[in-house]
């Protein structure tokens, strides 16, 4: 069974995707800018509220699917300056704290609007509930 969460977003209708897809016990999610419904950037340039903003983003889409941040296993981060690796990191760490993904963070020459600093991609895996007995 396939399961979505809209994009949120302008880009969401025009480019036809989803913030996030589960099938079974998989659920990967879109790479996630900040970016309000209307296409507006939220913190223009700023690494660090960019992330934030960002991973609470994807939070609820994991929770519109029934998995949480604890069930993440890989997070993709994108960066447009990788000198502002410890702004972003320091955020992700905070976030994920002893969860800790495995995750890459690499710097890209652009991302979709020049005051989007940071883009991040997750993919969750949620355990099977036990059987009932």
């Amino acid at each position: 069974m396939r399961s979505t969460v809209p994009a949120g977003t302008v880009w969401g209708d025009i480019v036809g995707y989803s913030r996030a897809v589960r099938v079974g016990s998989v659920i990967t999610v879109a790479g996630t800018t900040a970016s309000g419904a209307d296409g507006k950037v939220l913190h223009p340039g700023d690494a660090g509220p960019q992330t934030r903003v960002i991973l609470e983003r994807i939070a609820a889409a994991l929770q519109n699917l029934g998995a949480s941040l604890n069930d993440v296993v890989e997070t993709r981060v994108y960066v447009t300056d990788i000198t502002k690796w410890e702004a972003v990191g320091r955020v992700h760490g905070e976030v994920f704290g002893a969860i800790k993904p495995a995750t890459a963070m690499v710097e890209v020459s652009r991302l979709i609007d020049p005051a989007i600093v940071v883009e991040i991609s997750a993919m969750a895996i949620v355990e099977a509930a036990a059987p009932a007995r």
